[in-house]
């Protein structure tokens, strides 16, 4: 994958303009929330349901034989953007553990509600394999 990044632009802080993906597979990953392997949540936290929900994500693309590097594009979906901005530190260090320094496309919404009422974020996918 390349990353697109027009002149001109500021630049990107924790995600890409653009990636350009070559032919190949592509997988769908549907929303994947903070629970646990048995669908109970172990905590109402922000960074902690960020990672549980990224470790879901990056099970559903090795399931289908790829890895971090393959995910092009990610929507995440926040119940309360102020809460995220809060554990923007913590939330990295999270992100660096299973992505290092590679960013996708991204882009973060603030939503009312999640259909999991306890669900704080959700997190798709698409990824290029």
């Amino acid at each position: 994958m390349k990353i697109v990044h027009p002149d001109g632009f500021p630049p990107a802080r924790g995600y890409s303009n653009g990636i350009a993906a070559p032919a190949g597979r592509t997988l769908y990953v549907a929303g994947q929330v903070g629970w646990e392997q048995d669908g109970s949540f172990a905590s109402d936290d922000m960074a902690h349901q960020f990672g549980r929900a990224l470790d879901h994500v990056l099970a559903v693309v090795a399931a289908a034989g790829g890895g971090a590097r393959d995910i092009a594009q990610l929507t995440i979906y926040v119940t309360d953007v102020a809460a995220y901005r809060d554990a923007r530190r913590e939330i990295g260090r999270l992100w660096r553990e299973r992505f290092a320094d590679y960013y996708p496309a991204m882009a973060l919404v603030e939503v009312r509600a999640l259909v999991e009422p306890r669900a704080v974020v959700e997190i798709q996918a698409v990824a290029v394999l």
